[in-house]
């Protein structure tokens, strides 16, 4: 048997393109598959060739994940893509979205489009969240998709991998699509309406841009809330610096326990103020 990735999931139309082959077919499932699972976009699936055109898909790997909405399973990253301006940063958005693909087994890869716009005092500006976000642990890409600056330290980031963006309306995700793939996308293909992390996009198509790496064509996630899919005791967990101290109580929120480091290390400028005070958002907490 052979083995596929299905990269084209649209109601009944099934895309799966063979590794061997190096050619995409259209995927038929066996009656006991369909019975015992659904197929969606990033399924790994083993099968022969019946002729041609056709693939008839025999079994279904175990995933290493599933994200709902949109429906794409295994996932190894997520680009999660913002701008400094047009429209501003939002950090307590980008620090939502860390916590719920951390959460949901996916590994974010923090960009920054439209770098060509900003003047040096924007760029300053630019640095310093960097700053922040590779203190705490993120890899931190600025791109322009318009001029290409970024788009291949991008490539490595994500080569060898199944990926798929978030990010707020108008940030440019089609566009770093496109300078990824080499494929011209209108915005309009991209559905970019959400809800409390909500997804209005049923299909998902994973485009190759090259030898083994795919990107999905939906956007992710542009307004999310953390608590929708974690309890609030657990958001403590998706803060990666934070996870680098032990504090006197195993079960401390961070908030208002005596001897907590996290707090400590707040003050000490180890943390960044924004993070933090972001998570205390989160979790509801006026302290």
């Amino acid at each position: 048997m052979k083995k596929g990735l299905v990269i084209d999931r649209e109601a009944q139309m099934i895309g799966v393109y063979l590794f061997e082959d190096k050619k995409v077919y259209r995927g038929i499932p066996r009656k006991k598959i369909i019975k015992k699972t659904k197929i969606y976009a990033g399924d790994y699936v083993l099968g022969n060739v019946i002729d041609s055109e056709t693939f008839a898909i025999e079994s279904v790997e175990e995933r290493k994940n599933f994200l709902v909405r949109p429906p794409v399973a295994n996932v190894d990253k997520v680009i999660i893509v913002f701008t400094l301006k047009k429209p501003d940063f939002d950090s307590f958005l980008l620090d939502n979205l860390l916590v719920v693909y951390e959460y949901l087994g996916a590994e974010p890869v923090i960009v920054f489009n439209k770098i060509d716009l900003l003047n040096d005092d924007e760029r300053k500006e630019l640095k310093r969240w960097k700053d922040i976000y590779i203190n705490a642990g993120y890899d931190f890409i600025p791109v322009s998709a318009i001029t290409g600056e970024g788009i291949d330290t991008l490539k490595e980031h994500i080569k060898g991998n199944i990926s798929v963006f978030a990010g707020p309306s108008g940030v440019g995700k089609s566009s770093i699509l496109s300078a990824l793939t080499g494929i011209e996308l209108k915005v309009s293909q991209i559905s970019e309406k959400t809800e409390r992390g909500r997804h209005t996009t049923t299909g998902v198509r994973l485009y190759r841009f090259n030898e083994n790496s795919f990107i999905g064509d939906t956007p992710g996630f542009s307004s999310v809330d953390a608590l929708y899919f974690m309890e609030k005791r657990e958001v403590k967990n998706y803060f990666r610096e934070f996870l680098r101290y032990r504090c006197r109580f195993s079960n401390c929120t961070h908030t208002d326990e005596p001897g907590c480091l996290v707090k400590e290390a707040v003050k000490k400028g180890e943390i960044s103020k924004e993070r933090y005070e972001n998570y205390l958002k989160i979790i509801g907490s006026s302290k």
